[in-house]
């Protein structure tokens, strides 16, 4: 039996050629599939980017209009505050309630300050102690005074409703 070498190797030819052939295209395909994958990632990264950049556009509006409507407030407290419409009577009067309330503590801080002849930086030091521990009293971390001192919200969310019960008003 002969082997037919020539055949053979026109075969192995053919096969490496082919192979080759199908080399290349998987490479391309797996090239263009990168390249899809990699341009979908960056599209989907652009659009996330957008919405947080329209989601920071959005709070600083929500802020644009929280100063607005304060000021529509203050603009109509100032010309009608003092004979508000029925509608608005409850807030005026809570302004004015407030306002009152300053004014009397400014008066009382100035008398304190005289007999006690302290200076504004003690004055100061006290006042930041008071304020970080006003901050971390209630559980709400809200704004303003703590609702054991207002008793706006209802039962102090700082003591259990036995503890509340027993704080004076």
């Amino acid at each position: 039996m002969s082997i037919d070498f020539e055949s053979l190797k026109d075969k192995a030819v053919v096969l490496a050629q082919s192979g080759v052939t199908k080399a290349k295209e998987l490479t391309e395909t797996g090239i263009a599939k990168a390249k899809e994958l990699a341009d979908t990632g960056a599209t989907r990264a652009k659009e996330l980017t957008e919405i947080g950049k329209l989601k920071v556009n959005n709070s600083a509006e929500q802020e644009a209009i929280r100063k607005a409507y304060s000021e529509l407030g203050k603009l109509y407290y100032a010309e009608r505050g003092s004979a508000p419409e029925a509608a608005y009577a409850d807030a005026c009067q809570r302004i004015s309630d407030a306002m009152a309330r300053i004014s009397y503590n400014n008066e009382r801080i100035a008398d304190i300050k005289a007999a006690g002849q302290f200076t504004d930086a003690e004055v100061d030091s006290v006042e930041a102690d008071v304020i970080s521990q006003e901050e971390s009293c209630c559980e709400t971390k809200e704004e303003g005074p703590c609702c054991c001192e207002t008793r706006e919200e209802g039962p102090c969310c700082c003591n259990t409703p036995a503890e509340d019960e027993d704080k004076p008003e």
